[in-house]
Protein backbone atom coordinates (compact mmCIF):
# COMPACT_ATOMS: atom_id res chain seq x y z
CA UNK A 1 0.00 0.00 0.00
CA UNK A 2 1.56 3.16 -1.19
CA UNK A 3 0.14 6.71 -0.41
CA UNK A 4 -1.03 7.94 -3.79
CA UNK A 5 -3.76 10.25 -4.86
CA UNK A 6 -7.00 8.21 -5.28
CA UNK A 7 -5.69 5.59 -1.86
CA UNK A 8 -8.74 5.70 0.15
CA UNK A 9 -8.00 5.87 3.98
CA UNK A 10 -9.75 5.38 7.37
CA UNK A 11 -9.63 8.10 9.63
CA UNK A 12 -8.06 6.58 13.05
CA UNK A 13 -8.36 10.04 15.37
CA UNK A 14 -10.30 12.83 15.47
CA UNK A 15 -13.87 13.81 14.51
CA UNK A 16 -14.31 11.85 11.95
CA UNK A 17 -12.89 8.85 12.99
CA UNK A 18 -13.98 5.58 11.50
CA UNK A 19 -15.05 7.36 8.42
CA UNK A 20 -13.14 6.77 4.95
CA UNK A 21 -11.74 9.61 2.85
CA UNK A 22 -10.24 9.76 -0.06
CA UNK A 23 -6.44 11.33 -0.68
CA UNK A 24 -6.43 14.20 -3.39
CA UNK A 25 -3.16 15.69 -2.78
CA UNK A 26 -0.14 14.84 -0.86
CA UNK A 27 1.40 18.03 1.25
CA UNK A 28 4.76 16.85 2.33
CA UNK A 29 6.45 13.40 4.33
CA UNK A 30 3.88 14.04 6.69
CA UNK A 31 0.81 15.29 5.55
CA UNK A 32 -1.98 14.64 2.62
CA UNK A 33 -5.62 16.66 1.36
CA UNK A 34 -8.41 14.01 2.11
CA UNK A 35 -11.66 14.58 1.07
CA UNK A 36 -14.81 12.57 1.59
CA UNK A 37 -17.90 14.05 -0.01
CA UNK A 38 -19.58 10.67 0.74
CA UNK A 39 -18.91 9.79 3.69
CA UNK A 40 -19.40 13.64 5.30
CA UNK A 41 -15.71 13.74 5.66
CA UNK A 42 -14.77 17.78 5.11
CA UNK A 43 -11.49 18.14 3.16
CA UNK A 44 -8.87 18.63 5.02
CA UNK A 45 -4.89 18.36 5.84
CA UNK A 46 -4.38 14.95 7.42
CA UNK A 47 -0.92 13.62 8.91
CA UNK A 48 -0.40 10.10 8.41
CA UNK A 49 -0.44 9.22 11.72
CA UNK A 50 -3.85 9.42 11.65
CA UNK A 51 -5.42 7.34 9.09
CA UNK A 52 -4.77 4.03 7.76
CA UNK A 53 -4.11 3.10 4.32
CA UNK A 54 -6.88 0.65 2.75
CA UNK A 55 -6.46 -1.48 -0.68
CA UNK A 56 -8.90 0.57 -2.40
CA UNK A 57 -7.54 2.89 -5.39
CA UNK A 58 -9.77 4.82 -7.33
CA UNK A 59 -7.98 4.86 -10.76
CA UNK A 60 -7.13 7.88 -12.88
CA UNK A 61 -7.95 10.41 -9.90
CA UNK A 62 -6.79 13.82 -11.09
CA UNK A 63 -4.87 16.08 -8.38
CA UNK A 64 -6.73 18.50 -6.45
CA UNK A 65 -9.94 17.27 -7.88
CA UNK A 66 -13.25 19.41 -6.32
CA UNK A 67 -15.43 17.47 -4.00
CA UNK A 68 -18.20 17.28 -6.44
CA UNK A 69 -16.23 15.88 -9.19
CA UNK A 70 -14.32 13.54 -6.40
CA UNK A 71 -17.91 12.62 -5.55
CA UNK A 72 -19.06 11.52 -8.98
CA UNK A 73 -15.81 9.59 -9.11
CA UNK A 74 -16.86 7.79 -6.00
CA UNK A 75 -20.33 7.34 -7.34
CA UNK A 76 -19.00 5.95 -10.50
CA UNK A 77 -16.42 3.27 -9.19
CA UNK A 78 -18.40 2.05 -5.98
CA UNK A 79 -16.09 3.27 -3.75
CA UNK A 80 -18.21 2.93 -0.26
CA UNK A 81 -20.15 -0.57 -1.21
CA UNK A 82 -16.34 -1.78 -2.12
CA UNK A 83 -15.36 -0.71 1.48
CA UNK A 84 -18.64 -2.07 2.89
CA UNK A 85 -18.31 -5.78 1.61
CA UNK A 86 -14.47 -5.91 3.13
CA UNK A 87 -13.84 -7.77 6.13
CA UNK A 88 -12.19 -4.83 7.59
CA UNK A 89 -15.42 -2.73 7.35
CA UNK A 90 -17.81 -5.69 8.77
CA UNK A 91 -15.10 -6.56 11.41
CA UNK A 92 -15.58 -2.39 12.92
CA UNK A 93 -19.41 -2.60 12.02
CA UNK A 94 -19.46 -5.43 13.93
CA UNK A 95 -17.21 -4.23 17.39
CA UNK A 96 -19.63 -0.31 17.00
CA UNK A 97 -22.95 -3.52 17.66
CA UNK A 98 -21.06 -5.20 20.58
CA UNK A 99 -20.28 -2.27 22.31
CA UNK A 100 -23.77 -0.77 21.45
CA UNK A 101 -25.34 -3.65 22.90
CA UNK A 102 -27.32 -3.79 26.25
CA UNK A 103 -26.60 -6.30 29.10
CA UNK A 104 -30.17 -8.32 28.46
CA UNK A 105 -29.04 -8.35 24.68
CA UNK A 106 -25.63 -10.03 25.54
CA UNK A 107 -27.84 -12.37 27.77
CA UNK A 108 -30.33 -13.13 24.39
CA UNK A 109 -26.71 -13.46 22.71
CA UNK A 110 -25.38 -16.49 25.10
CA UNK A 111 -28.48 -18.05 24.86
CA UNK A 112 -28.77 -18.34 21.23
CA UNK A 113 -25.27 -19.42 20.87
CA UNK A 114 -25.71 -21.75 23.32
CA UNK A 115 -28.72 -23.25 21.47
CA UNK A 116 -26.27 -23.33 18.57
CA UNK A 117 -23.43 -25.19 20.07
CA UNK A 118 -25.98 -27.77 21.26
CA UNK A 119 -27.67 -28.15 18.08
CA UNK A 120 -24.17 -28.79 16.21
CA UNK A 121 -22.78 -31.24 19.49
CA UNK A 122 -25.94 -33.39 18.71
CA UNK A 123 -25.55 -33.45 14.92
CA UNK A 124 -21.69 -34.25 15.73
CA UNK A 125 -22.70 -36.55 17.75
CA UNK A 126 -25.05 -38.39 15.45
CA UNK A 127 -22.18 -38.64 12.88
CA UNK A 128 -19.55 -39.92 15.15
CA UNK A 129 -22.08 -42.65 16.13
CA UNK A 130 -22.62 -43.55 12.39
CA UNK A 131 -19.05 -43.71 12.09
CA UNK A 132 -18.52 -46.24 14.69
Amino acid sequence: RLVEVGRVVLITHGEDAGKIATIVDIVDHNRAIVDGPTTDVKRQIITYKNVVLTDIVVKCLPRTIGTKALAKFLEKEQVVETWQKTAWAQKLEARKRRANMSDFDRFKLMRLKKQQRDIVNRQSAVLRKERA
